[in-house]
């Protein structure tokens, strides 16, 4: 639905009392969170603010705005600018916005935010890395916008200076590829190895979709290169291509037959699993994450919720190309298109 028709459905659902249409709108803002639906929340968020007394609305609009304007529009404004190339613009806007966070949306000694989007971040987080604070769910993604700051950071220069921001975005959502990617990208310029690769086993523990396991494997990949370990630098590419095919990894492995003088040799699967351990890198998903999917669609099959069925199976499909998982998803949706092809 558009805006303006979520917040006439919204509007729909009200009455005449501001406490009960408060309770009402933050069951529907839950509802919405736990779909990652953003654009939803916008709507319960602007609705909640009509809905407050003088006094709380005034306490709101302090969090979740900046001179005048809404934190998501604020990332807004810093997208376009970088989108226009503007990236020395964009940056005291987006340190500005960074400064923000830190102050409103601090971790204390019994507290803690978190930019979960979805039911399935939901879950990982909680498995993978378990909190003795209270979990407070942030208005909007936090993590993103952090990672977008240290992206201008290192776009202008100051590597160094963006590891520490990208350790508070991840500290926002410990389940989000992004800041840890960015992460990698950082050490790979400064030419650290031994970082690259804890930042990508790291990853590799949350990443969730083969495109975000096949970018890992290609990262090692080119930290080998730089060292000069090309036999296993063609290994890692390989298994990139493997996951999720990417038009830069023919170039990637004709630059290692370049560098090495000799055509490059395509590794045999054992080759593959048995030059990965060398590095302490496991082949293929995270065997928790695949369960957590897995749980999390017969959780919505039993509750008949099609829609976030649909979306667990597909992360449990791609994660393992199941057979049954396929047969299922197309059960339930014969036109679902499956977003990974088996690979040769």
């Amino acid at each position: 639905m558009e805006y303006n028709e979520i917040i006439a459905a919204l509007k729909s659902k009200l009455g005449d009392s501001p406490e009960e249409n408060e309770k009402i709108l933050k069951a529907e803002g839950e509802k919405f969170a736990h779909t990652g639906d953003y654009t939803a929340l916008k709507a319960v968020g602007e609705l909640l603010m009509e809905n407050m007394p003088a006094d709380r609305k005034e306490e709101l609009q302090r969090l979740t705005y900046l001179d005048g304007m809404r934190l998501d529009e604020v990332y807004g404004k810093i997208l376009k600018l970088i989108n226009e190339k503007k990236n020395l613009e964009a940056l005291p806007l987006a340190e500005k916005l960074y400064k923000k966070i830190m102050l409103d949306f601090a971790e204390t000694e019994t507290s803690k935010f978190v930019s979960l989007r979805n039911p399935f971040e939901d879950n990982l987080c909680q498995m993978l890395f378990k909190q003795e604070k209270n979990l407070s769910r942030t208005p909007f993604d936090f993590s993103a916008y952090i990672t977008t700051y240290a992206y201008l950071l290192v776009e202008t220069g100051a590597n160094i200076d963006a590891i520490p921001i990208l350790e508070k975005a991840i500290s926002y959502n410990p389940v989000d590829v992004g800041p840890r990617f960015e992460l990698a990208e950082i050490y790979k310029i400064i030419r650290n190895k031994k970082m690259v690769l804890q930042v990508t086993r790291d990853t590799l523990e949350i990443a969730s979709s083969p495109v975000a396991i096949a970018r890992c494997y290609a990262n090692v990949g080119y930290t080998l290169v730089d060292s000069g370990e090309y036999e296993d630098a063609v290994v890692f590419y390989t298994a990139s291509a493997m996951f999720a095919p990417n038009p830069a990894i023919p170039l990637e492995l004709k630059h290692v037959a370049d560098l090495k003088g000799s055509p490059v040799v395509k590794p045999s699967p054992q080759k593959v699993i048995d030059t990965m351990k060398k590095y302490d890198i496991e082949y293929g998903p995270n065997k928790r994450v695949i369960e957590i999917a897995a749980q999390l669609a017969s959780y919505y099959i039993g509750k008949k919720d099609i829609p976030q069925a649909l979306n667990a199976l597909k992360l449990t499909y791609n994660l393992t190309l199941d057979e049954d998982v396929k047969k299922l998803i197309l059960q339930m949706d014969p036109k679902a298109a499956m977003l990974r092809p088996k690979s040769e």
